[in-house]
């Protein structure tokens, strides 16, 4: 069965991750697990996750509105509306909002197994009601990702 997925400008999973909300547009059922995307919506002066590195998947960001501040290592990049930002495997990066206004980013996920970390994530907010550091580094474990500490 050849088959399409069409998510309408309403639809998709929502995770609401604190302030961070994440509505997913493929998690991954259509693609055979080789591609998730989502749009990833921070509000203003809000920080992102703690460093870290992904061993097993290539992470997108395309800044649809705002502007993203992205840390790779020891180098800072503002990015705005029309930059795309690639992370592959192994580099240290994490990305924050220091604007004042929302921002906007459609985000891919290759392979798609980093959706269920978002849902995981949710779980253990709900569940502990807060997220902590350490909180995060353990759910970021189950998915090949580790915090990163040190850039060289």
């Amino acid at each position: 069965m050849n088959d399409v997925s069409i998510t309408a400008p309403d639809g998709g999973e929502v995770i609401d991750l604190g302030p961070v909300r994440l509505r997913v547009l493929e998690d991954g059922s259509t693609t055979g697990h080789r591609l998730g995307v989502g749009v990833a919506t921070l509000p203003p002066h809000t920080d992102g996750p703690l460093q870290h590195r992904h061993a097993r998947h290539d992470e997108g960001f395309y800044v649809v509105s705002g502007t993203g501040r992205f840390t790779v290592g020891d180098r800072v990049h503002d990015a705005t509306p029309g930059t795309l930002v690639m992370v592959p495997p192994e580099v240290p990066h994490t990305f924050a909002n220091p604007g004042d206004e929302p921002l906007v980013m459609l985000c891919t996920f290759t392979p798609d197994l980093y959706v269920q970390y978002f849902r995981d994530l949710r779980d253990a907010i709900t569940e502990g009601g807060g997220l902590t550091e350490q909180a995060t580094a353990e759910v970021m474990s189950r998915y090949a990702t580790t915090p990163a500490t040190d850039f060289g």
